[in-house]
């Protein structure tokens, strides 16, 4: 089971907002909610916040757009990516923001603005090279878009490589690049009320790259997208299960598949129910720990697709464990043997990836409960 904590959510938007608040011009900040809020739940995450905490709200998908507005969403909606033609009216038709990021779609616009006005955002490309217009194609889009009657360019964005990285000096290049787009703009007439780039970790470590709004991804889940920032955030998702079996296994014996790991002593090995089809990465086999009555113990053996195993033999001889006793594999738990805490970023580092594919692997078997709503 994976809950969700979204008192912590609201905090951490909270202190999101006080630290954007710490310029000189403060920005509005939209909440990421795309691939189900980070594996959270895109509609439940975004009621949470709609008492102010943000101003709006930042998607991937047409259809996930959608959701929000029939879960009751008012707030502006902005769909950041994949659009296609067919796609784009039926944004417009439900009050969704539209971003062009290809010159085929200005012409889709045209026939969208017949039937109302439509406002939109520009997005450039300024050296990520996954979407957006290049620099060399926006004056024609410019001029095409200007000469559209009912399309206004409310917006004008682009998207950082490198902000999370080590040196993010490409992030500067980037803005160059984004400054140049902007004159263009402001040479055929376009003055666009909503300048925005920043990602959660151009948000945090970029001041000059905040402009009018951020996009808060990551950090709102309890994730800090670089080491050493942010650290009053708090983990949003706590994933638990529970002890299945127990079971003593001798000196040397294997466990798990393929015998990869051995008991180099008469061990407790714990099962517990849950595996890769759950999100639960191989990778992590004999790798990852978990917490039992407040202290960590080692997942051992090849986490199955179903199943993963732990050592807990000094916890079992000192606490006593017991079938049915909490198994935390994210977030934190105490218990008689002290108190905890695990992580995304731990286990992201064990994997070899980053925080946003552990909360995004999380499947969908895994039942999602939302506490705090009040």
């Amino acid at each position: 089971m994976a809950e969700i904590d979204l008192g912590a959510l609201r905090r951490n938007a909270q202190s999101l907002r006080a630290m954007m608040a710490e310029g000189p011009r403060p920005p509005q900040m939209f909440a990421v909610v795309k691939a189900d809020a980070y594996g959270h739940g895109a509609v439940e995450v975004a009621r949470a916040l709609t008492g102010g905490e943000v101003d709006g709200f930042c998607v991937a998908l047409v259809e996930e757009g959608i959701a929000l507005r029939e879960a009751g969403v008012r707030e502006p909606v902005l769909v950041l990516s994949s659009m296609s033609r067919d796609a784009l009216g039926e944004a417009v038709a439900r009050g969704l923001t539209p971003v062009i990021h290809d010159p085929s779609l200005v012409e889709a616009l045209a026939a969208v603005a017949q039937r109302g006005p439509v406002g939109v955002h520009l997005k450039v490309d300024t050296g990520l090279h996954r979407m957006g217009v290049t620099l060399d194609a926006l004056p024609e889009v410019l001029k095409r878009l200007q000469a559209l009657r009912g399309v206004s360019v409310e917006g004008v964005m682009t998207h950082f490589a490198n902000a999370d990285d080590d040196d993010p000096a490409y992030c500067d290049v980037q803005l160059a690049q984004f400054a140049r787009a902007r004159a263009m703009l402001a040479a055929h007439g376009l003055s666009p009320k909503m300048v925005h780039a920043a990602n959660s970790a151009a948000a945090l470590r970029l001041e000059h790259a905040r402009f009018d709004m951020v996009r808060m991804g990551i950090a709102l889940y309890g994730a800090t997208p670089f080491p050493n920032t942010a650290p009053g955030l708090l983990p949003v998702m706590r994933l638990r299960t529970e002890v299945l079996a127990l079971r003593e296994v001798a000196s040397g014996e294997p466990v798990g598949y393929g015998g990869r790991w051995r008991a180099g002593r008469r061990s407790v090995i714990a099962t517990i129910p849950i595996g890769y089809a759950d999100g639960f990465f191989r990778r992590l086999s004999s790798e990852a720990e978990v917490l039992v009555r407040g202290a960590r113990a080692r997942v051992v053996g090849n986490v199955s697709m179903d199943l993963a195993t732990v050592d807990v033999t000094e916890l079992a001889r000192v606490h006593g464990v017991s079938v049915g006793d909490e198994v935390v594999l994210l977030g934190n738990q105490s218990g008689p043997a002290g108190f905890g805490v695990i992580r995304s970023e731990e286990i992201a580092e064990r994997v070899g990836t980053i925080a946003y594919e552990v909360l995004t692997a999380l499947s969908r078997r895994v039942p999602r409960v939302h506490r705090g709503h009040g």
